[in-house]
This record gives structure tokens, C-alpha cells and sequence, in this order.
């Protein structure tokens, strides 16, 4: 057999090692958070909910009224908006009328800093929020009664500088949503509990919870640093943990609700993500090669001097996959898409590779409504765009 050949083989086992290894990281991490205690009653420092919104998002009401659930003595809910026409207020006045116990605050017009505009909300949230504990979570989120509660407990350790957190999917119902929701589960939290183990740290944080405080933020010189950056909840998580605290996960998930998506929909979504990780990970990202167990395998099986031994890849990829999926997403996080679609993740597996291939050849993201080019780590305007339903 060719050198080349034994090459392929050989580098096909690579997504092998990552899916054992991810699989003992998520087995070893989740078994030490069921010991867990729960958190301590007397501890519940004030906190500031910020939310930067822009648009609706699907059962926004709910959403955001899941936050005004919470069990916890003193917190404020505060929203941003860059458009005092913005089609989220009337659902932030609703929530205002329906739960008058709460303190909910709206601040418009949030003054142009940076080019990231979710950025510029958080700067002017974090100068108005009255409390030193600052949650900050996307508008798509929601959130179980004792979410705050479990956001504060990590705070208990002065070495912690942000709290993040994984979620459980709530699909839209198409196969794009289904498909969309898999990715945390079945890719990104492996990857982060990968690296948390390997490194002994995480070093960034995830946006659908960041939750840190004044002082931290004061530390990297505020929103107003990164605000314009792309990959905000990268440089919270990146910056403070250069400073010597630590970035850690709560112990409870959060949900996600995820809506419809075309597939044009779906694939520009996961392409921003992918720019902006290339951007400001790109060893990392890279390194991705070595987690695409689906091509390699493919080109294994090519490639190999018998079928017993393609046939062998091929279960072997299989298994270690699903085996990895089930660990992270149903075992670990408990997520209900998982559950019910595991079989879709060789297909998540070919989408993702699509992607990161891609993500070598564009710059140009749509965001909102408005286009930008990613050079860098840093968001360049464009122009607006017609499309206002662009990905969040």
C-alpha cells in the first residue's frame, strides 16, 4: 500500500481520539457537577438582568417572562434597544403591565461606540444597571425560577470572574431548527469541556449567559473595549481570564429556543459563527480538521486496502460519535433534542463541515438587518441590508 494511503488512514483516527476524549472529558465533568450541592439560600447578591435586544425573536414574551420568575430577593431586568421604534417594545410593556413586582427598566437609544451594536447596548446597560452582579443573556434565552440563583453561586469563589453556562434546546420544528439546535450539545460544549480539561481553564465564555460584575468589567476596561469586536462573549471570557480569574460553568443549563430556519437561513447563521471563531481562534480553529469525523472516515474508507477495514472506520465513527453526542447532549445537559434526533448528527457533522470549509473564503456577515465585513477579530461596516430577518 502507498505512503499516501497509510497517510489517510492514519490521520482518519485523529476525530477517533477527540470523540474518546471528549467523551471521558463530559463523563468526567458531568459525574463531579451531580455531587454538586445545590446553592447556598443566604447567598444572593443583587443583580442586574442586562438584555440588549434588537427585533423580535420566537416567544420573545416568554422568554423574557421566564426571567421575571425568579426566585431571588432583589434583581432588576433592564433592556436595550437601539430604535425607539423597535417592534420588542410593546413586548416589554406588556411584561412591565403583567408583572408590576418587578423592576424593568427599558433604555433607548444606546449612544454609538462601536460598530457591534449589541456591544453598544451592554456598554450603556452596563452604566445604568444598579447592581454590582451583572447577567447578561441574548433575548432568544430562557430561564428556570432558580436561574439567578444558580448564575450566583460560582461568585461564592473570589477566583471566579464569569459565570456562562450550556443550554437545552427548545426547536422551532422544521429540520433546520432541529438541526440548528444540535450544535451546542453535540459540538461546541464537547469541544469547550475538551479544552477546560486540557488546559485546566476555560478562557472564554458562552453569550446566551455571561454573568460577571463591575469590578471585573472595570478590569478590561469595559463593554467599551470590545466594542468592536465581533465575538463579544469571546473577549469577556478571553480578557478576564488574562487577568487571572476564572471562567466557569453553572451548574444548571439554561434553555435555548431556536426558530424556523430555511436552509439559506440556517447555513448563514452558522457561517458568522464560524468567521468570527476563525477570527479570533484561528489555531483553534484549524485544529477543527481533526474533529470532522465524517469526511475522514469517507476518505478512509476510499482509500482502504479491504472492506472489513472501511467497513471498520466507518463503525468506528459511529459509534465514538453518537457515543460522545449522548454523553454531552442527553447524559450531560439533558437536552431533548438530542434525545429525540441523535441520528441527525452525522448530517450536522457534513453541514459543519461545509461550513468550516467556507469560513476560509468569506469575511462579510449579515447581523440584524446590517452587513460587515470580520477582519481580525473586528467588525467593519458595510451597508444595511433589505433583509431584516438576517441571524442574531
Amino acid at each position: 500500500m502507498s505512503l499516501w494511503r497509510w497517510v489517510i488512514l492514519i490521520a482518519a483516527l485523529g476525530p477517533f481520539v477527540y470523540y474518546a476524549l471528549a467523551t471521558y472529558c463530559a463523563w468526567d465533568y458531568f459525574r463531579g457537577v451531580r455531587k454538586l450541592p445545590p446553592p447556598e439560600p443566604s447567598f444572593a447578591p443583587p443583580a442586574s438582568i442586562l438584555k440588549p435586544v434588537c427585533g423580535l425573536d420566537r416567544e420573545a414574551y416568554e422568554n423574557f417572562a421566564s426571567f421575571c420568575r425568579q426566585d431571588y430577593p432583589e434583581y432588576e431586568i433592564v433592556f436595550a434597544v437601539s430604535d425607539r421604534n423597535d417592534q420588542v417594545i410593546p413586548v416589554i410593556k406588556r411584561l412591565q403591565r403583567d408583572f408590576p413586582e418587578r423592576q424593568i427598566r427599558v433604555l433607548p437609544n444606546a449612544p454609538q461606540i462601536g460598530a457591534n451594536r449589541k456591544v453598544n447596548n451592554l456598554c450603556h446597560l452596563a452604566g445604568e444597571a444598579k447592581y454590582d452582579l451583572l447577567v447578561i443573556s441574548d433575548s432568544d434565552v430562557r430561564v428556570e425560577p432558580d436561574y439567578l440563583r444558580e448564575v450566583a453561586a460560582p461568585f461564592t469563589k473570589p477566583e471566579v470572574g464569569v459565570v456562562t453556562a450550556m443550554f437545552r434546546g427548545i426547536a422551532g420544528g422544521n429540520f433546520f431548527s432541529e438541526l440548528a439546535a444540535l450544535g451546542v450539545p453535540a459540538e461546541s460544549a464537547p469541544s469547550a469541556l475538551v479544552a477546560r480539561k486540557i488546559e485546566g481553564r476555560m478562557k472564554f465564555a458562552f453569550g446566551w449567559t455571561m454573568a460577571t460584575t463591575k469590578q471585573h468589567l472595570a478590569e478590561i476596561g469595559g463593554f467599551e473595549s470590545i466594542a468592536n469586536h465581533h465575538s463579544d462573549d469571546f473577549e469577556l471570557g478571553n480578557r478576564v481570564a488574562s487577568k487571572g480569574h476564572r471562567v466557569e460553568f453553572m451548574r444548571k443549563n439554561i434553555w435555548m429556543v431556536f426558530p424556523n430556519e430555511t436552509i439559506g437561513e440556517f447555513f448563514r447563521h452558522e457561517l458568522r459563527w464560524s468567521i468570527g471563531l476563525r477570527n479570533v481562534r484561528k489555531a483553534g480553529y484549524l485544529g477543527l480538521a481533526m474533529t470532522y469525523g465524517l469526511p475522514w472516515t469517507a476518505l478512509a474508507a476510499l482509500v482502504a486496502p479491504s472492506r472489513t477495514i472501511a467497513a471498520a472506520y466507518l463503525a468506528a465513527y459511529l459509534v465514538l460519535r453518537f457515543a460522545m453526542a449522548w454523553t454531552v447532549g442527553v447524559w450531560g445537559i439533558g437536552d431533548p433534542v438530542t434525545r429525540r434526533s441523535i441520528w441527525l448528527v452525522p448530517l450536522r457533522d457534513l453541514a459543519n463541515f461545509g461550513v468550516w470549509v467556507a469560513g476560509f473564503f468569506f469575511n462579510t456577515i449579515h447581523w440584524r438587518g446590517l452587513a460587515f465585513r470580520v477582519k481580525q477579530g473586528l467588525l467593519i461596516p458595510l451597508h444595511h441590508v433589505k433583509d431584516a430577518r438576517a441571524e442574531n
